[in-house]
Order: structure tokens, then sequence, then C-alpha cells
């Protein structure tokens, strides 16, 4: 059996931008997608947010919460992103402050951790992507795009995810061996 620990991220972003185009068209997936990729906040944690957190925000606010895992202080900045999903999911149908952002259409309760898995795995089937992906993708995806494309450092990530080492954090994105072999390849 597969544990959530080897979820791959998505490590393209022609794939993370077919996914993209491919949610626009359910508004609560979409900003699913983009907030749980453009945030590193525990998926758990990103299906406690309800509307009245995010009235009034703008680009650049902060959402302070404290993760259901760990009891320790995180936050959520507003990108330019997340704040078009956000404006596209709220403009769809009147929403109450207390609805939850990511309610299940059976019910005003949140999606389950389960449900959100098979979500991503249906998207990455939709777009033909290999790998093992599930809800653990959003958060992992977040990490390995903040390394790759950004060069943002194990430490800065290990802060975000609020990890107690930088090595836990380079396994939770997954450096494969063949990375460190290739710094053996440059010439000092």
């Amino acid at each position: 059996m597969t544990t959530s620990m080897t979820k791959d991220p998505i490590k393209s972003l022609d794939a993370i931008k077919a996914i993209k185009q491919l949610t626009k068209s359910n508004p609560r997936d979409h900003l699913l997608f983009v907030m749980g990729i453009n945030s590193g906040i525990r998926l758990g944690d990103l299906l406690r947010f309800q509307v009245h957190h995010f009235q009034g925000k703008q680009v650049g606010d902060a959402i302070e919460i404290i993760e259901s895992k760990t009891g320790k202080r995180n936050f959520l900045i507003l990108n330019k992103e997340i704040s078009r999903a956000l404006r596209l999911f709220m403009d769809v149908r009147f929403r109450h402050e207390d609805d939850y952002l990511f309610a299940s259409r059976k019910s005003r309760k949140p999606l389950t951790l389960a449900t959100v898995g098979r979500l991503v795995q249906s998207w990455a089937r939709s777009i033909n992507l290999n790998g093992n992906y599930g809800g653990r993708t959003l958060r992992k995806t977040f990490g390995y795009i903040q390394r790759v494309h950004f060069g943002v450092g194990f430490e800065i990530l290990c802060r975000r995810y609020n990890h107690s080492n930088p090595a836990v954090t380079m396994r939770y994105i997954g450096i494969q061996p063949s990375e460190v072999e290739e710094i053996m390849m440059h010439d000092i």
C-alpha cells in the first residue's frame, strides 16, 4: 500500500497550467487547487477555511491559522493567483460567512481528505500525468516549484512547512539521488 509520504509533487509548470484550465469550470475545485499549490498549507487546514476568513482581504493580506496537526501558528498570504481564484469562487453565488470554502456538494461540511485525494488523482489522469498523486500533492507541489523554479532553499521551505529541520523537508519534497549526484559534476 502506498503511504501519503510517497505522493508526488506536480513538477511541470505546463501540467499545473493544464490543471488550472481543467478546474476553471468548477470554481471550488479551481480555488482548492490554486490555494493548495500557492500556500504550502496542509490540506486539513485548508479545508477548515470559511468565507469569513477572506472577507475584506486583498492581495498581500495574511490569514493566520493554528495548524491542526502541530498546534503551531502559520499563515496564508493572498497572492494574485489565490485572489483571482477566490474572486471567481465568490462571484458564482452568494456565500454565507460561515460557509466552508471547500464544502461538499451534498452537505455544508468541508470535503474530506479522501475526497480531495480522489479529485487530485482525477485531475492528474485527465491531463495524462504519470505518477502517484493525492491530497499531499498540492503542498508538495508548492515546495517543489518554490525550490526548482524560484531557487528557494530548504531552510526557508522548512520554516514555511513548520518542519523540525531541512532534512525532513528534503524527504518530504522527494529529493532524488540523481540530484545529489549531479552536483558532483560541478567544477569549482
